[in-house]
């Protein structure tokens, strides 16, 4: 059952009017994803003022003409977004437990995907393209600056980039992997909120006391910041999206449905 997580963040400046983000992540489309793709489109009701995609669209070689059917209606928003390594290279079948017992210097890569076709196809709708990228909006009476980097998970990402002290009167990092140099990167500039994902919330969730608890991230952030809205001794905000699919050959999750979110900015 897909769901779409709701929260407020209190980030602008003393009388500034809301601003709503929806967060999307991890889409992993393949041509069978029918019910993911009518869901995810019925998601331009909520109306936000943005839209932020944190990587891993793809799933199948053949899935950019399927995520731009899937996304059409969210393309008439302003938008941005990230690759993950899932945008890079197809799924391939392997254990499960290589996540619990970690595998950073073992990765198995499936055939290349058209990132680069994805990309094209997004920019020339009005999305920005924000791997090692920033952007500068104006909305309403205050600037924001979109700064992003490309998937930290396969080594990428080159913050440096764009790095620098803020400039705007919002800061948003947006990354795919939120690895930790990153989140330490953005927050030494300032950074007001992070948005990521990869994680898919853990996946594999145990009943914990208050909700359930994350096995495992996949990348070297804490399994409890694993899902939702974080924030750690002063340092930016950091919202991570479960995200909406799955790697094909590990199509299940437990206790962690499928999600976006509506982020309300305060």
């Amino acid at each position: 059952m897909y769901q779409l997580r709701k929260v407020q963040i209190p980030v602008l400046p003393d009388g500034t009017g809301e601003i709503r983000i929806l967060h999307i992540s991890d889409l992993h489309l393949t041509p069978s994803k029918r019910r993911e793709i009518a869901w995810l489109k019925s998601l331009a009701s909520e109306k936000p003022d943005f839209v932020i995609s944190t990587g891993d669209h793809l799933a199948h070689p053949e899935a950019v003409a399927i995520a731009l059917d899937a996304l059409a209606p969210l393309l008439e928003i302003p938008g941005a977004f990230v690759f993950g390594s899932n945008d890079y290279f197809g799924p391939r079948l392997k254990s499960p437990l290589r996540y619990l017992f970690g595998h950073e210097d073992t990765r198995i890569h499936g055939a290349e995907l058209p990132s680069h076709e994805l990309a094209l196809a997004l920019i020339s709708r009005g999305w920005f393209d924000l791997n090692d990228a920033a952007k500068t909006i104006k909305h309403g009476d205050i600037e924001i600056e979109f700064r992003g980097t490309d998937d930290a998970h396969l080594n990428r990402d080159h913050y440096s980039l764009v790095a620098g002290a803020k400039r705007t009167d919002l800061l948003i990092g947006v990354t795919h992997a939120p690895y930790a140099r990153i989140l330490t990167a953005m927050a030494n500039d300032d950074a007001d909120l992070i948005l990521a994902g990869h994680t898919h919330g853990g996946q594999v969730r145990l009943p914990w006391p208050g909700g359930s608890k994350a096995l495992v991230t996949n990348c070297d952030l804490p399994p409890w910041r694993a899902r939702g809205l974080t924030r750690v001794d002063g340092q930016p905000w950091l919202h991570v999206s479960a995200g909406l699919g799955t790697n094909p050959f590990t199509p299940f999750r437990v206790a962690c449905p499928p999600e976006a979110s509506l982020l309300t900015l305060v």
